[in-house]
């Protein structure tokens, strides 16, 4: 027959392992919350989706059947990740204007200076068309509902920004999807910068309200701040139980078998550490253009 003391050593040896379950539990939740950035030193995702989740900000947070260690795509920075101390400011529809502010965690940039404030939200809709080493990837870009990020990724294309950069992330069927974006990666899974690429510019998150991260779905990369949104992105070729922190921007009308190969030639060995790195199949973008302008 039990004691009292060999009662109370047992009450306490459950209250114990049920504080260590807790603690675990909270660790594996501050994980899969984790953004999709660029990797400024910070994340992402998406593709790397996250400690580095600074690829743009974060790592994309994996759905519930995905690896604890998988992080979201995210924008990764040198610097602690940190928002600006006054904006950036969402989309004014009054003014139609938006506000792109000083990347305030440095990172690695290719500077081709700042889009025009003024943004329109017609056409609704915008073609982008990656053209790719591999193929052809075209996004519908949801213009009436994220015209601020529509509007920088017209700006970036024009200004040739994305041509010759290789996309640096890729998950895996836990947590599918590709990230791209940094003008920077080499995408070899050697380079510890990768990932920390971008213009020099942060904006607001746009079209979160409801947002979930299907098949097809191209959303933006960001640090764990809010306004950290860059030049990073991700393509999603499964679905990710991520939580809506990622302006969905866009979604892919072609090219959805280009991204099914690339993620059935995996990763290449030791490059993420959390299930995501560098594609061996190597994804480059040669050009981006839109149509549909104002």
């Amino acid at each position: 027959m039990a004691t009292g003391k060999d009662r109370q050593k047992q009450l306490a040896r459950e209250h114990h392992e049920r504080q260590l379950q807790r603690r675990i539990e909270r660790e594996q939740q501050s994980r899969r919350t984790a953004i999709i950035g660029s990797t400024v030193g910070v994340v992402v995702v998406v593709g790397g989706i996250v400690a580095a989740v600074a690829l743009l900000g974060g790592d994309p947070q994996p759905d519930a059947a995905a690896s604890p260690s998988a992080s979201a795509p995210a924008q990764e920075t040198s610097a602690p990740s940190a928002s600006p101390a006054a904006g950036p400011k969402p989309y004014d529809a009054k003014t139609g204007t938006c506000d792109y502010v000083a990347d305030p965690t440095g990172g690695t940039v290719k500077d081709v200076g700042l889009p025009p404030k003024k943004a329109g939200t017609k056409p609704a809709t915008k073609t982008m068309t990656l053209k790719t080493n591999l193929g052809d990837i075209e996004v519908k870009l949801d213009n009436a509902k994220a015209p601020c990020t529509v509007n920088s990724l017209e700006f970036l294309a024009d200004k040739n920004y994305y041509d010759g950069s290789k996309c640096h992330r890729l998950g895996s069927d836990q947590f599918p999807m590709l990230q791209c974006g940094d003008p920077k990666a080499k995408a070899d899974g050697k380079n510890p910068t990768d990932g920390q690429g971008g213009p020099g510019y942060v904006m607001a998150e746009e079209n979160l309200e409801g947002a979930t991260y299907k098949r097809g779905v191209m959303a933006m990369a960001k640090t764990q701040a809010p306004g950290s949104t860059g030049s990073q992105f991700f393509l999603v070729y499964g679905d990710i139980g991520l939580t809506p922190d990622y302006t969905p921007v866009g979604t892919i009308t072609k090219g959805l078998d280009i991204l099914d190969k690339v993620n059935k030639a995996g990763v290449m060995a030791g490059s993420g550490g959390d299930g995501t790195g560098a594609p061996k199949e190597t994804v480059e973008i040669k050009d981006v253009t839109i149509a549909g302008k104002s």
